[in-house]
């Protein structure tokens, strides 16, 4: 084995975000669900009323930038860790 790739298997940094992406793994399984909650409750809501729920519009948009920064996280794209590590999302 080279010294450079010991020396890439032994970096603590990429263990550490290895098992970030693993929690992040576990997040993203979690907001899949509550994205398809969102939206049989936003057709429930568009169906009775004719118009969307404006708090679950609102949620639904930091939900996917959530989601977002969380792919970003898993392809390298991004070095910064998402909630609850960081900042929630805002919906702008």
């Amino acid at each position: 084995m080279t010294p450079d790739i010991q020396q890439n298997l032994l970096a603590r940094g990429t263990w550490m975000r290895i098992l970030y992406m693993l929690l992040f793994a576990f997040l993203y399984s979690i907001a899949e669900m509550v994205v398809f909650g969102i939206a049989v409750i936003q057709a429930g809501f568009v169906l009775i009323t004719g118009q969307t729920n404006p708090r679950l519009l609102t949620f639904g948009k930091a939900l996917s930038r959530y989601v977002c920064q969380m792919i970003r996280f898993f392809t390298f794209a991004s070095d910064t860790l998402p909630f609850p590590f960081g900042p929630w999302p805002n919906d702008d």
